[in-house]
């Protein structure tokens, strides 16, 4: 399904705010699937995720007032999951990581009649950038999530993280040159 366009989703912020209910429903209906594969992907839990899946929209609903700029919903929705998942995060272990991250396994060939000889390969490849994911920095796990696994622009990561667009560049890179380091060895 291609991400609605934020026009379009603007118009449905603007309905809302004017007492449409059916208008946040399809903002929901639009937007939930990335929001929970998000939170899944970064609680490493399916009912933690449902759990943050109902507080991120539970927020968006109380405080949509307060988005400044309607065009800005899914950069705004996105630095609620961020906050309501780190927030989970926090709670379930007591710590500033993330679980075990499993960002790649979008790279995994899962075609039919593949080698799997190279699927081996592959699956010792990314076993090896996994954990080098789980020894990052939080922020630069963060950043290189919502870049790479959520897609999210420079400007959207800056805004969900409260950081500038040069300190994300700044996470990404130094990141990725953590990760480059790391799996050279």
């Amino acid at each position: 399904m291609p991400e609605p366009n934020h026009k379009y989703l603007a118009g449905l912020v603007v309905r809302f705010r004017q007492r449409d209910v059916g208008a946040f429903a399809e903002l929901y209906d639009l937007t939930y699937n990335k929001v929970y594969n998000y939170a899944r992907q970064y609680l490493k839990d399916e009912y933690l995720a449902q759990d943050a899946l109902q507080e991120v929209y539970l927020a968006a609903f109380r405080n949509i007032d307060k988005l400044s700029d309607p065009a800005l919903f899914t950069a705004w929705l996105n630095r609620i999951s961020l906050h309501v998942c780190y927030d989970i995060c926090q709670k379930q272990y007591g710590r500033q990581e993330l679980p075990g991250q499993e960002l790649l396994e979008l790279v995994r060939d899962r075609r039919p009649g593949c080698d799997p000889e190279a699927t081996a390969l592959r699956g010792d490849e990314f076993r090896r950038l996994r954990q080098a994911m789980e020894e990052l920095p939080f922020h630069e796990q963060s950043a290189l999530s919502m870049r790479f696994y959520g897609g999210m622009k420079l400007e959207e990561i800056a805004r969900a993280m409260k950081i500038s667009r040069s300190t994300v560049k700044r996470y990404i890179a130094s990141g990725k040159e953590h990760l480059a380091r790391k799996l050279k060895g």
